[in-house]
């Protein structure tokens, strides 16, 4: 009988359905069956440390209140992009080329209910083809972009839906290069940029049917540069002389919003369909500097798509 009495405790600690919470409950005897109490604690010590449970995944009681103050919420998208990008960069061509986009999209928010500030990650990285006007030459060009914001959040009901908006700051970091195939003495572009970005952002949800469990959300966010340091040659200035000859000329430029004026822009929504939350929406992303005599931008519209994960990651 003891050995069957610790089977069927080991098998309940390691399905863990009796732990609402995430904790792991033994329902062993406590008085005669000492044993099997410490099979099952051997058993929680080999567990994982932590588990991902999807949200919303409590209830509107006290303990559940507890519960959503201790275990932040984090919400991470997924998503493609592609679209139409508009390229132009002096250092290389005073041509402009048109072309395709294609990106990846890593969006993570993080808070807590006990706070009103947001945590936000952001992971992008892109590549372009562009061809010019008479065909004959293109471009192609790539970037890795990271952004971290922390953002205060305002929580609103509007009749029937629920309305936030979120605003703060936005540190940014931007590494990229543009390429040439027509270009012969200097046929590349390296891109390094850190800039300081206000950003505003609101979150609607609404449902169109009565019947309708989960709401659609509405995403919007912006954000435009307000100060930073980025890298540029001067006019004229091969990579030669700044790498091979040390021929440093005011190549580490500090930008504000009139050297910089930038926009990016993104509205989405998110819908349930086949057990998986979705999202689709537009991207803007419009960069563009005047430094050292040198103009470039970059306009990219695109179409986003992916999948949401919401979840709650609890401590055994």
């Amino acid at each position: 009988m003891r050995i069957c009495s610790l089977l069927l405790a080991m098998l309940w600690c390691t399905s863990g359905g009796a732990a609402s919470g995430g904790a792991v409950v033994s329902t062993a005897p406590t008085e005669q069956h000492g044993s099997n109490q410490e099979g099952c604690s051997c058993l929680r010590s080999a567990l994982p440390l932590a588990r991902a449970r999807t949200a919303p995944d409590y209830l509107n009681t006290d303990t559940s209140v507890q519960l959503r103050q201790l275990h932040p919420l984090r919400e991470n998208a997924l998503m493609l992009g592609i679209g139409y990008t508009d390229i132009l960069d002096t250092y290389l061509s005073p041509e402009k080329y048109r072309g395709t986009d294609l990106r990846f999209l890593s969006h993570t928010r993080r808070e807590n209910d006990s706070t009103c500030l947001v945590h936000q990650l952001l992971h992008e990285g892109c590549i372009a083809t562009a061809d010019n006007r008479s065909s004959n030459g293109g471009e192609i060009g790539g970037g890795y972009t990271f952004a971290y914001s922390l953002l205060r959040k305002w929580q609103m009901p509007v009749g029937s839906c629920h309305l936030r908006l979120l605003a703060g700051g936005t540190a940014e970091l931007s590494v990229g290069f543009l390429y040439n195939t027509r270009g012969s003495n200097n046929p590349a572009q390296a891109r390094l940029a850190l800039q300081l970005k206000p950003t505003v952002a609101a979150d609607f949800d609404f449902r169109l049917f009565r019947c309708q469990q989960r709401p659609f959300t509405l995403h919007y966010e912006a954000s435009a540069p307000l100060c930073g340091l980025m890298f540029s040659p001067n006019y004229g200035q091969s990579y030669y002389e700044i790498f091979s000859r040390g021929n440093y000329d005011h190549n580490c430029v500090p930008t504000t919003i009139a050297s910089t004026p930038s926009l990016r822009q993104m509205l989405t929504l998110d819908f349930r369909a086949l057990h998986t939350t979705w999202r689709i929406g537009y991207l803007g992303d419009w960069r563009q500097a005047s430094v050292n005599n040198l103009k470039q931008h970059t306009y990219t519209h695109a179409l986003v798509f992916g999948i949401v994960r919401r979840f709650r990651i609890e401590k055994l």
